[in-house]
């Protein structure tokens, strides 16, 4: 396998300012200045960890490039990327919910990270790699058409989808999105849009808050396409393996797409500050065979992986570090924290677990539960 690999150090540089965290600091509430959640140093370790390891001459390095307004704008109302455009020309702004800063040249910043997935697209589909992974930064599944929202500006996957069936002729495309949070953004963008598959596995309503039931199943001619799988709290490998091969791949495979598109969030492994889930380098490892594994089916292998979230700068390398080796079918550095967290409660599928994904399994008419 090739696997195209997109990183440009640009987006160290993107600046969310200081914060309590995730909410501005303010002296009058008790709130001291501290760092934002979505701080660079995740995707820099991953990044470097990704060169120590000596995985990066495995790898096919594709540069980065921005996004066109136009391209942008397949997906986003000219309101919201003139507004970060002109905030990002003076001193920064907020992307549109209060907790999502970004400094002076921001949207430049956005814009090639929505341009690295299309570079990664257009590599999948012009044949130069197998597969790609675009560890870009902002993120972007919670970005909507009007506003930028949960440190996302730009909703890089969904202007992706567009790509691909603009320039490349594709007509149907899936996202499966594995984040801890619900990806609320993508799924607005494709609400009644058939041709798109909007599959989210998150944890069950931590963010944004009431988005992501299994009642939400999409409107008008996309009812179906889309497929919410909230998961318990606590979740670990076994639950999400378990939701991959009883919901996501039957769903991908009776949908029959041209492309398969993975927004790669690392939120959902074990000491997340942001989850509260359970997932392993090891569990990301299977989420990612599987995933390759049902692209091979359906769309002649070709899958491409933009990075979400994940905010824990020990743990977040590893897990990137073994997407990272899937893709490209070689191992490199062991994960020297999987003893520990690998053997934490609840890695395997418990009860309340299995209950969830079968709930939506018969929601979705997908046939008999996976056993075993």
């Amino acid at each position: 396998m090739t696997t195209g690999y997109l990183y440009h150090e640009m987006f160290g540089w993107y600046d969310p300012g200081s914060a309590a965290g995730l909410f501005p600091p303010d002296p009058r509430q008790g709130v001291q200045p501290l760092w934002h959640f979505e701080h660079p140093d995740t995707k820099r370790r991953i990044h470097e960890l990704v060169v120590v390891s000596g995985l990066i001459e495995e790898l096919v390095r594709l540069s980065p490039r921005q996004a066109t307004v136009s391209e942008i704008g397949r997906v986003h109302e000219r309101e919201h990327i003139d507004r970060i455009q002109a905030d990002s020309d003076q001193a920064g702004g907020d992307a549109g919910d209060g907790i999502s800063p970004f400094g002076r040249g921001g949207y430049e910043i956005a814009a090639l990270a929505a341009g690295a997935v299309l570079e990664g697209v257009d590599a999948v589909f012009d044949g130069r790699v197998d597969n790609a992974y675009a560890l870009v930064r902002p993120p972007g599944h919670h970005a909507l058409a009007g506003s930028g929202m949960g440190f996302c500006v730009f909703n890089n996957i969904a202007i992706a989808a567009r790509h691909a069936q603009q320039v490349h002729g594709a007509r149907r495309i899936a996202v499966l999105d594995w984040d801890v949070h619900h990806g609320n953004g993508t799924q607005a963008v494709f609400y009644s849009d058939p041709d798109v598959l909007a599959i989210s596995v998150h944890q069950d309503n931590v963010f944004p808050l009431g988005s992501g039931a299994v009642e939400e199943r999409g409107s008008g001619a996309g009812r179906g396409s889309t497929v919410n799988l909230p998961l318990p709290p606590g979740t670990g490998d076994g639950g999400y393996e378990y939701a991959m091969r009883t919901v996501c791949l039957p769903a991908i495979r009776r949908f029959r797409p041209d492309l398969l598109l993975v927004a790669c969030g690392f939120d959902a492994g074990a000491m997340d500050p942001l989850g509260r889930q359970m997932v392993t380098s090891d569990g990301f490892r299977t989420l990612t065979e599987l995933a390759m594994r049902v692209a091979d089916e359906v769309c002649e292998g070709r899958l491409v992986m933009s990075h979400e979230g994940g905010y824990n700068p020990a743990y977040v390398p590893f897990s990137g570090l073994a997407v990272l080796e899937t893709l490209r079918g070689k191992r490199t550095v062991p994960d020297p924290f999987l003893p520990l967290v690998s053997a934490m409660a609840q890695q395997d599928l418990q009860p309340a677990q299995r209950a969830a994904v079968d709930a939506v399994a018969a929601a979705a008419g997908l046939g008999e539960p996976v056993r075993g």
